[in-house]
């Protein structure tokens, strides 16, 4: 069973972790361009998938229980960073590209007065850069996660 478990559990990471990484990634540049149909798509896509990628760490706790390794250290810090990467997504990453979708007046769209406008640009560049921050962060979490999964330490494999 454990098999399964783990061939889900590596699916879900690939499928579900891999849009919301990229897309989340993508959105500071299409926020850069000022691209607001291209920011929807990618917020969506991250909105979606992030409720997708709840499975990766039910699929890992089950992988855990049938191989008896869920209180290996590796495992437990695994845990700790899935943890964390989801808050980071969850706190910065999702409501920052919300908050850029919505614009300097709120409702979506920047004012007429304001497109094009030096305020507006020096404003989703902030955002973007921050954006592009917090995103490397959780990107940077889930390749530690992955690195922890492939060498666990003292593993019975060599590896």
């Amino acid at each position: 069973m454990s098999k399964v478990f783990l061939s889900i559990h590596v699916l879900a990471a690939i499928l579900a972790v891999g849009p919301v990484a990229v897309a989340a990634s993508m959105f500071p540049a299409a926020l850069k361009r000022g691209d607001r149909s291209t920011l929807a798509l990618l917020h969506r896509i991250c909105r979606v998938y992030a409720w997708v990628s709840i499975a990766v760490p039910v699929f890992g706790f089950a992988v855990a229980g049938t191989m008896k390794v869920t209180g290996q250290t590796w495992v437990l810090v695994s845990i700790a960073l899935t943890a964390v990467a989801a808050v980071v997504l969850l706190v910065f990453v999702l409501p920052g590209q919300r908050a850029a979708l919505a614009g300097p007046s709120g409702d979506g769209a920047v004012p007429a007065e304001a497109a094009g406008s030096a305020v507006a640009t020096a404003l989703d560049t902030r955002v973007a850069g921050r954006l592009a921050m917090t995103t490397g962060v959780f990107n940077l979490l889930w390749a530690v996660v992955t690195v922890l999964m492939i060498v666990r330490p003292g593993s019975s494999t060599g590896v």
